[in-house]
């Protein structure tokens, strides 16, 4: 037949579900800040390659680095400024 189940089975399941869920949350945070500073915003692209606004704007019509706009505001991957940065200083 089935098992019976304690209250202190219960309090044990209750505390592995909040560590489980304490490891997620703590994980999806660490991944949140990790593609956070993946993107970078305008001023800041053009002060890390010392261009015009004008400039940073041809990179993304011409599509030379991955951008993002959220709310009116234009952000652009690091990793593909980075690239194109050394691939310039060659």
């Amino acid at each position: 037949m089935g098992e019976i189940l304690t209250k202190e089975d219960l309090r044990q399941f209750g505390l592995l579900l909040l560590d489980s869920m304490r490891t997620i949350i703590q994980e999806n945070n660490e991944k949140n800040q990790s593609s956070q500073s993946e993107w970078i915003k305008s001023k800041a692209v053009r002060k890390l390659l010392d261009i015009s606004a004008g400039s940073v704007q041809n990179l993304r019509m011409t599509q030379k680095v991955r951008f993002k706009k959220v709310l009116g505001s234009y952000y652009y991957n690091k990793e593909d400024l980075l690239k194109l940065f050394k691939d310039e200083s060659n």
